[in-house]
């Protein structure tokens, strides 16, 4: 069972913060992981493998239980109150009931073998419509903490397709404000596909962002085949 993290008996500090959100991520990945291991069949198509994920697994209060995931609460298309926009999965806290504009933010995004070095492929849909809601404060970054989950619906080579998200980063996207480009970190523990990348914002704030990249490229079902379920 995973180690319990409770908040309480830490000070409001960038410390706290990391371990929190990685404490929340940790448990995503094994939610996925669950999908993985109950052959979840999903249509290609992000919002579908976000609701799968969210509605029959981070919403599923027997896994919850089971995960104790149940200081967290996870909700969908959330509207943001001083943005115009609507967050993909928001994870409220116990720290949200103290202050409302204390929660996390977790942008998904689907990505392929296509165009992937071009800035019309979904590697750059990733900056462009990902990355860049945080730089350009389309969406809030509460303590500048927020995260993505990248859904892979074709087979690749996930780690050498962070390096061309990279090279978009670098070459093509000056306006994402990058500072460290995905850097792969190891908190999760065999889960090879996890990052973080650093940005200015705007108001030239230094933000984090943690990656994840989950890959559905087994599970993803055409549209004609007549066996697809959730």
């Amino acid at each position: 069972m995973l180690s319990k993290l409770d908040p309480s008996t830490f000070q409001e500090s960038a410390g706290f913060r990391d371990a929190e959100f990685q404490d929340v991520l940790t448990k995503i990945v094994y939610c996925y992981r669950l999908m993985l291991s109950n052959n979840v069949r999903v249509a290609n198509d992000e919002n579908e493998i976000r609701d799968e994920l969210l509605k029959n697994y981070l919403k599923n209060n027997e896994i919850r239980n089971q995960l104790e995931l149940t200081v967290y609460l996870f909700d969908r298309e959330v509207p943001e109150d001083k943005t115009k926009g609507r967050t993909d999965i928001k994870v409220q806290t116990r720290n949200t009931f103290v202050d409302t504009s204390a929660y996390y933010i977790i942008e998904c995004k689907r990505l392929d073998n296509q165009n992937l070095k071009g800035k019309s492929g979904m590697n750059a849909e990733y900056i462009r419509e990902g990355i860049m809601r945080f730089v350009g404060g389309s969406y809030s970054t509460n303590k500048l903490l927020n995260g993505m989950i990248g859904f892979v619906v074709e087979r690749m080579d996930i780690n050498a397709n962070v390096t061309n998200i990279n090279h978009l980063l670098k070459d093509r996207f000056s306006e994402a404000n990058t500072e460290t480009v995905l850097t792969a970190l190891n908190f999760i523990r065999d889960f090879q596909y996890q990052y973080y990348s650093l940005h200015k914002d705007n108001d030239n704030n230094k933000i984090k962002l943690y990656h994840l990249m989950f890959d559905f490229s087994k599970n993803v079902v055409n549209s004609g085949d007549t066996s697809f379920h959730c």
